[in-house]
């Protein structure tokens, strides 16, 4: 594992063919033990069929549930015609309106609503990549892989759910497995992809829970950790932002943090970034800070001459860079604690 982090930190090649297999190795979904590989694959690829099998509850099924719930035979389920029940027959949990946790109605408007958050982001992300967007049937096929892993995701995980953006840090790991040049593997990216996906919010599912967001875990503590990363290495740049030109770091980094980045550099550049990140043995959260930050002094001159708006632009548009450059000064910050 040594060799396959010190691999990944230097960036893997796009050619390599190995990402794929690396990216899985850092996650913990594939096992150290090689010869362990198969039966793992095999096993977890199993388990997510279940999960389709019984968390993907089509109309059809939906419709049965009301019924048994309600009493009605299919012939008189019509609704529309004959779905009206006498107001004595309507118990408290089988009420439309009813707001009960065991309410089959109540669950299904839950359902719906998360469903189709999730439907229009799944056509928002990438729409400038053939992979993700288009009429073909592979980009058709992509999104209803995406579509499938956030529904159960949001199924499995009650207490966050479904958040918006879940579906761009997605986007990387559906990409790298379904290009797999492994045909089974690359068959079997959705499975991969929902493990992976599930183990690296693990490290950030704190920033999407919206309960936490003024705790000692939340987002807003995650950005002032980074206040705090800026200030100790460069107090100049720092008292600039926040104190001159009160650039609150919320404007900027909120969606650099929670993203991890997808939308501050091309795709195959954020690729390269997800490499370090999930190379260091320290978790990918205190890398993203550390890139973060390295943003920030890469561009410390236009910023130290910007005033509120010039720097607020930037950092919301964060100029091109050379990736490799930028990871090196991220690395940096790690070797030399302060300025």
């Amino acid at each position: 594992m040594g060799e396959v982090r010190r691999l990944a930190s230097q960036v893997i090649p796009d050619g390599a063919a190995i990402r794929p297999t690396v990216w899985k190795l850092l996650l913990g979904y594939l096992p150290k033990d090689r010869g362990l590989w198969a039966s793992e694959l095999e096993k977890k690829r199993s388990q997510y069929a279940v999960f389709k099998e019984e968390l993907l509850v089509n109309p059809t099924e939906v419709t049965r549930r009301m019924e048994e719930s309600s009493g009605l035979k299919s012939d008189e389920s019509n609704f529309g015609k004959k779905c009206l029940l006498p107001r004595s027959e309507i118990t408290h949990g089988d009420h439309p309106l009813s707001l009960t946790k065991t309410s089959v109605w109540n669950q299904y408007f839950q359902d719906t609503e998360i469903i189709e958050q999730i439907d229009r982001d799944v056509k928002r992300t990438h729409p400038d990549m053939h992979f993700f967007s288009g009429d073909s049937p592979s980009a058709k096929a992509n999104q209803e892989s995406f579509r499938r892993i956030l529904i159960i995701f949001a199924k499995l995980n009650p207490g966050i759910r479904y958040v918006q953006g879940m579906n761009e840090v997605l986007a990387p790991l559906f990409y790298v497995f379904r290009n797999d040049t492994d045909e089974d593997n690359a068959a079997a990216a959705e499975a991969d992809t929902f493990f992976c996906f599930v183990e690296l919010l693990s490290g950030f599912r704190d920033n999407f829970c919206q309960q936490l967001d003024n705790s000692v875990v939340g987002i807003r503590s995650t950005i002032t950790r980074l206040s705090q990363l800026l200030k100790k290495h460069d107090e100049e740049l720092w008292r600039h932002l926040e104190v001159t030109t009160k650039v609150n770091p919320q404007f900027y980094a909120f969606r650099w943090i929670t993203l991890l980045l997808t939308q501050e550099f091309n795709f195959a550049d954020s690729l390269h970034i997800w490499d370090t990140l999930l190379s260091d043995p320290e978790g990918p959260q205190e890398t993203l800070l550390r890139v973060c930050c390295a943003m920030l002094v890469l561009i410390r001159r236009r910023l130290l001459a910007g005033d509120f708006t010039a720097n607020l632009k930037l950092l919301q548009n964060y100029p091109s860079t050379n990736i490799g450059h930028l990871l090196y000064v991220a690395n940096k910050l790690r070797a030399h604690p302060a300025r």
